[in-house]
């Protein structure tokens, strides 16, 4: 399966982790949402990686302070029925720990009302964080990087992630 990976970044660790996730997942594609035609290419892609920051931290909406916001209430009228999606987030885990990523949850309920078929959920084991909203059922609902405090663990992160991405978008 072809993963499209749609990143919206602030500072650039965003755009470096999709970039890094692009090497991981032969035969993937790399899209600045930016750049891109919203409705035409999250709908056509097989597969889609949604990365995002948490900016707006605390706040209920709109908290990755990127173009995200700014499609975030059109995401659940696109035609994604059991397309395979995968959200990637970013956030501070230290300076936010009550807010770890919380934009992640954001974009996955999102995505999860278009009909996505949510995958690569994470355990809560080996983060330290207070609180976020991207935990679900006992899970991050997608994969939940700190390069602020922990970039170490990135590379062993992705991997493990996109192992697990493959294994269950072929199991389906």
């Amino acid at each position: 399966m072809r993963f499209t990976i749609v990143y919206a970044s602030a500072t650039g660790h965003t755009e470096d982790i999709a970039e890094r996730l692009n090497i991981l997942l032969p035969g993937s594609e790399l899209k600045d949402l930016d750049r891109i035609d919203f409705i035409k290419e999250l709908e056509e892609s097989e597969a889609l990686i949604c990365c995002t920051p948490t900016w707006n931290t605390g706040s209920d909406v709109k908290r990755s302070g990127t173009t995200w916001d700014d499609h975030i209430d059109n995401i659940p009228h696109l035609k994604l029925k059991n397309k395979p999606i995968g959200i990637v987030g970013l956030g501070d885990s230290a300076a936010f720990s009550k807010y770890f990523c919380d934009a992640m949850e954001e974009l996955y309920r999102s995505f999860e009302s278009a009909g996505g078929r949510m995958i690569g959920h994470v355990s809560i084991e080996q983060y330290i964080f207070d609180e976020s909203k991207s935990v679900i059922d006992g899970m991050f609902c997608g994969l939940p990087i700190d390069e602020d405090n922990e970039s170490e663990k990135t590379d062993d992160r992705l991997q493990a992630w996109s192992r697990t991405i493959i294994q269950e978008t072929n199991s389906q």
